[in-house]
């Protein structure tokens, strides 16, 4: 215990290596709160324990020094990362259905041939790099709202416009996308 706060304290204040000690230390315990979560998880999950705690100890690390109030503030962040984890995972799930549902097999005879055999969110990925090219703006609209799923509200005020310009971005970007990946012989 006391070795642990002490590490805890060390790799605070920046000292090399306290990170590399630290995590020994602590993967156990780390392992039985990943191994919770993931019993707790929607079947159909592909993460496991070991990439669970492994990803969670990598974004601790990459976050500046730290000044840790204890063992239990190091613990309640290192859960909180792995939530954080579980969730980003299901919501890229959640997309790539999303982007399968939505458009359907990938466009045919508009696109160049090697086209055809891609899946439907990579034709999506050059649809709005197209986009990009013409329209930036529409394009981060689609990006924050079809992708990442924010309210338009919240995309007004990230990309600093106002919420009747953020709807027409949408309304614009919207059929310019249908356009590009229907197939040219469409209903």
């Amino acid at each position: 215990m006391a070795t642990l706060s002490r590490l805890l304290v060390s790799w605070g204040e920046g000292q090399t290596g306290a990170f590399d000690d630290l995590a020994p230390h602590v993967y156990g315990e780390l392992s039985q709160l990943a191994s919770g979560y993931l019993r707790r998880e929607k079947r159909g999950g592909t993460l496991e324990t070991g990439v669970l705690v492994h990803e969670a100890l990598l974004r601790l690390m990459k976050q500046k020094p730290p000044t840790w109030k204890g063992r239990s503030h190091f613990y309640g962040l290192a859960a909180l990362m792995m939530r954080r984890i579980i969730l980003d995972r299901a919501r890229r799930r959640e997309v790539a259905q999303r982007i399968h549902q939505r458009l359907g097999p990938p466009p045919g005879k508009d696109l160049p041939r090697t086209n055809l055999t891609l899946p439907g969110h990579l034709c999506l990925k050059e649809a709005i790099q197209a986009l990009a090219q013409r329209h930036p703006q529409a394009a981060e609209v689609v990006e924050l709202r079809f992708i990442w799923g924010f309210r338009e509200q919240d995309i007004a005020q990230r990309l600093g416009l106002s919420l009747p310009t953020v709807k027409r971005r949408w309304r614009l970007a919207r059929a310019w996308l249908r356009r590009f990946l229907e197939p040219a012989d469409g209903p």
